[in-house]
């Protein structure tokens, strides 16, 4: 997804159509859409081909590129995984590991990054009605593995606001539900995690179109990537122009939301009426 969103940016920097950029490596224009799409794998020299057709002569910036190739074809551990996992969410799980900072906006439940196993244990069951055991504990096993990334050595920072609503709607029981805000009040503590709570007080607010989340990379040149998941499907998008818009939402809402230390405050109310 990374070097196909960069492929697709210095095709169109070029003015360059697909099929012209297709016809360049002996490919059609589907093919490369799918490489944009990051639904195919890349062989070195199509890569190598698109980057001398796009004017890329830097040998640095080449062989960044190229290395991305190289990597897209290596499978990721959540590949192991895929059994039990919808067919558009590796991709994320890929861009979220490769990520330096996440933000995110969440209405329904906690976030994934966020919930213990008892409490993402109760989401998957409810979300999987008529999956086993085994798999939903795999479904579990790989929502804890993600986690890792946030006590990583360099973990990502994240930031998070939470819809009130989130943290008033019970998955599992009362003991659940108390340890799932007690970890977040922990969490919230560590110096890479920015948590707001956007309570129900403050009316309608800007994320009026629902949860999604921001991915930005460590490298400059790399787009950030908005993640937009539905029922059957998510959208992946990288132009700048829709990126910026759902920038502006989060920076609505963290303006709008009780700060981290008095949302903090909140959840601690919300753990002793618990």
């Amino acid at each position: 997804m990374l070097l196909g969103s960069q492929l697709r940016r210095l095709r169109e920097s070029r003015g360059i159509t697909r099929e012209a950029a297709g016809y360049s490596i002996r490919a059609s224009e589907s093919k490369i859409s799918r490489m944009e799409l990051g639904r195919v794998s890349f062989k070195t020299r199509d890569v190598e081909d698109l980057l001398t057709l796009y004017g890329i002569t830097d040998d640095t910036e080449r062989a960044a590129l190229v290395g991305l190739a190289r990597e897209a074809n290596v499978a990721g551990w959540w590949h192991s995984y895929s059994d039990v996992l919808p067919s558009w969410f590796p991709t994320y799980v890929g861009l979220e590991g490769a990520a330096s900072l996440i933000r995110s906006y969440e209405v329904q439940f906690v976030p994934g990054l966020l919930q213990t196993e008892a409490y993402a244990h109760a989401v998957v069951a409810r979300g999987m009605k008529n999956a086993s055991v085994a798999d939903i504990d795999r479904r579990v096993a790989l929502r804890l593995e993600r986690q890792k990334y946030l006590v990583s050595e360099n973990p990502p920072d994240v930031h998070i606001v939470l819809d009130e609503a989130g943290l008033r709607r019970p998955y599992g029981d009362r003991e659940v539900m108390r340890g799932q805000l007690q970890h977040l009040i922990d969490f919230s503590e560590r110096p890479n995690i920015r948590l707001q709570v956007m309570p129900f007080s403050y009316g309608g607010h800007a994320a009026e179109s629902g949860a999604f989340s921001i991915l930005s990379f460590p490298e400059s040149d790399l787009s950030d990537v908005v993640y937009l998941e539905q029922l059957t499907s998510a959208l992946y998008l990288d132009k700048r122009e829709d990126v910026a818009q759902y920038e502006q939402v989060l920076r609505e809402l963290q303006d709008d939301s009780p700060s981290p230390a008095e949302s903090r405050d909140l959840l601690r109310g919300l753990l002793q009426l618990s």
